[in-house]
């Protein structure tokens, strides 16, 4: 597993923003071609992110195609599936069922023999409907090139009939699944967005939550967010040194024969092992 801890959302039609995003200091950047960008303006923005993609230099680099059964998600996939560039992830939103992946990864194959692109593309499926939770199982097995699954609020707010976003108690039961799903696949679960620009005190609630909860990582709709939400998902210097130290001891225990041993007092086995790698995951690669 490879979670982003801060994804930046940037109109997929606005080039100063994609310049924008793709010059800041998220994880990853999502190039967004479906709520952003009207009907009429679909194959223009389509246009000018392929043009982003080929261009690009960075890692990281996401594209929010639209909704399977959509008149654009077949075009925008195969865009996105043999422009020229770094490799890059495709979320698939309001994702309800096996099949609409199933049907992504069919229809990637053939782009990516088409045009001899060597790595297959990532996925990420955006949870957005009542329907995309119920299936949440087959969902997280439907295909292996799945990376990560992301609640989505606005959208699953209006599924649900909830009238509204709300605080973040309000979603503690879908917040659940997610990582349970998303656990018992291997594969990162991602917040949503907080719905506002700011980084008040609403906001700071909503990105501790989901960072104490245990997500991966979150959305971010504005630049002057990406360092708040990156600092609450990166694992403090102290919570580093204890995990690589749980990992030694244990190691170490292993090679003696023994499965439990005591660090600092504390008894260290493989369920503590299990959260102290998980730990160590999400330590920059500059500095691991």
């Amino acid at each position: 597993m490879n979670a982003s801890r801060c994804c930046l959302s940037v109109p997929g039609l606005n080039e100063h923003m994609i310049d924008k995003g793709l010059g800041s200091g998220a994880d990853e950047v999502i190039l967004d071609l479906e709520d952003s960008v009207p009907p009429e303006a679909k194959q223009a923005a389509r246009a000018t992110v392929a043009a982003a993609l080929a261009a690009a230099t960075r890692t990281g680099l996401a594209v929010r195609i639209n909704a399977v059964r959509s008149p654009w998600c077949h075009a925008d996939a195969l865009a996105c599936a043999t422009a020229a560039g770094p490799a890059r992830s495709l979320i698939v939103p309001k994702v309800e069922s096996a099949g609409d992946l199933a049907f992504i990864d069919r229809l990637l194959d053939g782009a990516e023999a088409e045009s001899g692109r060597g790595e297959p593309l990532a996925v990420q499926a955006l949870i957005e409907t009542a329907a995309g939770l119920a299936n949440l199982a087959e969902i997280v097995t439907a295909t292996p090139r799945l990376q990560a699954i992301i609640l989505g609020y606005a959208d699953l707010s209006a599924s649900l009939g909830r009238p509204s976003v709300g605080a973040p108690p309000t979603w503690l039961a879908e917040q659940h699944s997610i990582l349970v799903a998303a656990r018992h696949a291997g594969i990162a679960a991602i917040d949503g967005p907080y719905l506002g620009v700011d980084t008040g005190s609403d906001f700071a609630t909503a990105v501790d939550h989901a960072a104490a909860l245990g997500f991966d990582g979150k959305w971010v709709i504005h630049p002057r967010q990406i360092d708040a939400v990156t600092t609450a998902f990166t694992p403090t210097p102290d919570q580093v040194g204890w995990a690589r130290r749980v990992v030694a001891a244990l190691d170490e225990a292993h090679e003696a024969g023994r499965g439990a041993v005591s660090l600092e007092g504390q008894m260290i086995d493989e369920a503590l092992a299990v959260a102290a790698r998980r730990t160590l995951a999400r330590v920059p690669a500059e500095v691991r």
